[in-house]
């Protein structure tokens, strides 16, 4: 089962979370093999940490559970909340296997929350730039909730293109970038 989570920092968290650093990549290094995406987010511009993605494949509910609240920038309060859905994977590949690369070119994390209607997010056209995409569904994976996808855009108004108009009660847009060890 394939899992959505998306950490959101604490106001003032930074100093923490830079401490934290070697701690949450060894633990991320334990689900290597599972990871579908991950990274941070930021402020605008490229500002300050807000947040962390990690898409994930595991056996269930219990193992994703886990997975999002023993990590240790979790564990150590740096993180203010925790978005934890089931997910699907619409690309059928992991980020290291998009095309465009882990450079170049502005990542965006676009979340479409509270969905209207039922059916679920269709691929947009172009999707040369989707690095990931796929809805964002209930427990027992029967009902949609909203969409998430990352994105290489030339802007967030270009990234936020992507969901499609009307569909959704609210839509973030936070710079992302690809994680992992540098």
């Amino acid at each position: 089962m394939e899992f959505f989570c998306y950490h959101r920092d604490r106001p003032g968290s930074e100093a923490l979370r830079g401490e934290l650093t070697e701690e949450h990549w060894s633990y991320m290094d334990r689900y290597a093999a599972e990871l579908i995406a991950r990274g941070p987010t930021f402020a605008a511009g490229g500002g300050a940490p807000t947040g962390s993605v990690h898409i994930v494949d595991l056996p269930g509910p219990a193992a994703a559970r886990a997975f999002a609240f023993d990590e240790p920038n979790q564990q150590a309060g740096v993180y203010r909340d925790v978005l934890l859905r089931r997910w699907r994977d619409l690309l059928g590949r992991t980020m290291w296997e998009f095309p465009g690369g882990a450079a170049g070119g502005n990542r965006y994390l676009v979340l479409g929350l509270g969905a209207r209607g039922t059916t679920g997010p269709e691929l947009p056209p172009g999707r040369d730039d989707l690095i990931a995409f796929g809805p964002l569904l209930s427990d027992d994976g029967a009902t949609w909730l909203g969409t998430a996808a990352l994105v290489r855009a030339p802007d967030p108004e270009t990234a936020r293109a992507v969901l499609a108009p009307g569909a959704y009660a609210a839509v973030e847009v936070h710079d992302w970038e690809f994680g992992g060890r540098r």
